[in-house]
Parts: structure tokens; C-alpha cells; sequence
């Protein structure tokens, strides 16, 4: 026997219900408490690649003045590595260059506080054949970046505004590269860390290589089979094993990187993965796939909530 076809009441009141349960959805995903408090705004600025070539200075100083002018101003800079066009391979002379730009750019046009973390362009001749490097070098690897950085250590944390603020090492060496990971004596330092913070404190984590990333698929990453493979160039190797941290500390809220060039977000277990494209598109020569020259600005409340937009400061490649 057929079921009775609804009536046009009957479906009036199915349709009904169907709006209202979307309109909860939606309610819900985008209700934000209407008392929360802006902790403190701050700009990700990732991927400068600062040489000689391409005005890549010129656009560093450029990025950093639209930061400036904005008429909401933030109070912190992090950069996300990969601060020099290249360094890994690159001879001494190549690489003082390079520095010394990023150098006379930050001091002409910068006057906001800066904290930053290490890319893999940033490290100093690991490439031994390509650079020259024995590895005997005083600022061999780390070191140079380090020092210009101001910093001891390659991963840190600072607390600001009510957030605390960790700052990862995602490069590790490789045969004459390197993969994205933390060793084990930074994990074991992370996990007392984050112990140690808390519970009611939101954590901001800032790395250069992405911990989780869906820009990771944008490329052509396949084998010849047409199988995905992610390189442990591209993206966390050790992914699964921080996830499980911070599944045990709910207030780790938000990962920041860049590494990719692209603009992503990746949500996981209730922490938020942000992939925030690159001050310098693609290497000085326009955007990267759809991604054009920019930065972010952040807006972190007191609740743990915060709010991520990508900024397009409107620099045109050189010609």
C-alpha cells in the first residue's frame, strides 16, 4: 500500500522545519559571544624572501607600512620564516647579503615588536656542497638566523594579552635537507609546556612548516600511480603525534604557518590550522597559484576565540 503523499500544509510544516534546523546550524557556527573582549591584534607575516633581486626589499617595506598604516594597528608582528630568499644553499657572502637587507629594512620601516620562528631558507648551509660549508662554520646552520633574530633558542614562548604564545622549530635535518618535525627533546619541552600553562589560557602555536594543511593538496604531490604523497618537506611528519597532545589540552586554539605560499584553514579536534600565504606571493613574481602577496591580521579575544583575515597589500611584481 502507497503512504499518503503529504499535504502542501504537511510539507509546509517539513520545510519549515528544515529552515529553522539550518538556520540553528548556521546560527550556531557563526554566533560569537556578544561580550567578548579583543585581547590584541596581530599580523603573520610569513615567507618575506628578502634578497636583492625582484625590489624584494622595496615590497618587504611596503608590506610593513600598509601594516602600519592600518588604521586598527597591531601590536605584534610574528614572522613565519623563511625570512631570506635562501640560505640553505647559499655561500657566506650570498648570505650576509641577504641579512643585512632584512636588517636595514626591518630598522627603516618597522616599529612594532617582532617575534619570529626559522624556515628552512633561513638555515645556513646544510646544502655543504652548494654553500661552501664545512659545518665547522661559527654561524653554520641555525646560528646566523638566531642571532639576528635575537634569540637563543629556535622554539620559545612568551605570554601577551592573556595568550601564550609558542613558538616550534619545524626543521629538522636530513641527509643534505631537511623534514618537518620537532625532535625529541623540543616535543618533551612542548609537552611540559603546554602542562604547565592554564587550562583557562589560550594558546597560539607558530610554526613555519604547516602541523595540518589542506593547501598541502594543492599542488601536484601524486606518485606515478596517481597515489597522494605528501613529502615530510611539505608538511608535519610528526602530524598525528602533536594532534594527540593537543587533544589533552583543549586550550591550544589556534597553529599558525606558512611554508605553502597559500592561504588555507584547517579545522581538527577543535583547534584551528591557518595557513597564511606569503608577504612575498610567489617569490617576487606575482601570486602564487591564486594567492597574491599579503599578510594577516588576527584579532584574539580573552574567550579563546579570534578572528583571521588575509590582507593583499597591492604589490605588483617587478618588471
Amino acid at each position: 500500500m502507497d503512504a499518503k503523499a503529504p499535504s502542501r500544509r504537511d510539507f509546509l510544516a517539513i520545510a519549515g522545519i528544515g529552515v529553522v534546523a539550518l538556520a540553528t546550524r548556521a546560527s550556531a557556527q557563526d554566533s560569537r559571544p556578544a561580550n567578548r573582549k579583543r585581547a590584541i591584534r596581530v599580523a603573520h607575516l610569513t615567507d618575506m624572501h628578502v634578497q636583492p633581486e625582484l625590489k624584494a626589499d622595496q615590497g618587504l617595506a611596503a608590506c610593513l607600512r600598509h601594516v602600519q598604516a592600518q588604521s586598527d594597528k597591531p601590536e605584534l608582528i610574528l614572522t613565519g620564516g623563511d625570512t631570506v630568499m635562501d640560505s640553505f644553499e647559499a655561500e657566506e657572502a650570498r648570505t650576509r647579503l641577504q641579512w643585512d637587507l632584512w636588517k636595514k629594512v626591518i630598522k627603516g620601516e618597522c616599529s612594532l615588536p617582532i617575534e619570529s620562528c626559522l624556515g628552512n631558507h633561513d638555515v645556513w648551509g646544510w646544502n655543504k656542497k652548494k654553500s661552501g660549508t664545512t659545518g665547522e662554520e661559527v654561524l653554520y646552520g641555525k646560528k646566523w638566523a638566531l642571532d639576528q633574530f635575537g634569540v637563543a633558542r629556535s622554539y620559545r614562548n612568551f605570554d601577551r594579552a592573556g595568550w601564550h604564545f609558542v613558538i616550534l622549530d619545524s626543521i629538522q635535518p636530513r641527509g643534505g635537507g631537511y623534514t618537518a618535525r620537532l625532535d625529541d627533546e623540543q616535543f618533551d619541552w612542548l609537552s611540559a609546556d603546554l602542562r604547565a600553562t592554564n587550562r583557562d589560557t589560550p594558546v597560539l602555536i607558530l610554526s613555519h612548516i604547516p602541523i595540518l594543511s589542506v593547501a598541502a593538496l594543492a599542488g601536484d604531490n601524486r606518485t606515478k600511480k596517481g597515489d597522494w604523497e605528501i613529502p615530510g618537506s611539505i608538511l608535519h611528519t610528526d602530524a598525528k603525534k602533536l594532534k594527540d597532545l593537543f587533544v589533552n589540552h583543549p586550550n591550544v586554539k589556534l597553529c599558525l604557518s606558512g611554508h605553502l605560499h597559500l592561504v588555507d584553514r584547517c579545522e581538527y579536534l577543535g583547534v584551528t590550522y591557518l595557513c597564511n600565504g606569503a608577504v612575498c606571493g610567489g617569490w617576487w613574481k606575482g601570486p602564487h597559484q591564486e594567492t597574491e602577496p599579503g599578510y594577516a591580521l588576527l584579532d584574539l579575544y580573552s574567550d579563546g576565540t579570534f578572528e583571521n583575515q588575509y590582507i593583499r597589500y597591492g604589490w605588483k611584481a617587478a618588471t
